[in-house]
């Protein structure tokens, strides 16, 4: 049985061929294949693929978190809880309803998308972006 020839300088079948804004706050990627898709701001920053982001949903990737420890140090119970800082605060950019500010391709396989809070180092693969935001 032979495998049906794969083209390894194309690492996915489709791409997207129009990216239109949908509204203020969403857009839609019509593909190549006729599929389309449809993402507003807050599901794709909600879906951020990087580190950061992803740590802060608790997405470790199977690792756990490594703390050094002083062996010299008081056990945890005889230590104070921490008190809090203050109280949180809101950017102004926060604050503003989320937008898609830019969407800049890398190489052939993703976009960079950057968002009005100004975050923006995610790389959103055509794969994640393909998935139904539903």
């Amino acid at each position: 049985m032979n495998a049906p020839e794969r083209n390894i300088q194309d690492p996915v079948a489709y791409s997207p061929s129009a990216i239109e804004r949908e509204g203020e706050r969403g857009i839609r990627i019509a593909w190549s294949d006729g599929e389309s898709t449809s993402w507003t701001a807050r599901e794709l920053r909600d879906a951020c693929p990087c580190a950061t982001c992803r740590e802060k949903r608790g997405e470790t990737g199977g690792h756990e978190a490594v703390t050094p420890t002083n062996k010299n140090a008081e056990p945890a119970s005889s230590k104070k809880p921490p008190q809090p800082l203050g109280l949180p605060v809101l950017s102004a950019a926060e604050a503003r309803p989320l937008t898609i500010e830019s969407m800049r391709p890398v190489g052939t396989y993703a976009y960079n998308i950057g968002f009005s809070d100004g975050h923006s180092s995610g790389l959103f693969t055509f794969e994640r972006l393909r998935r139904s935001s539903e």
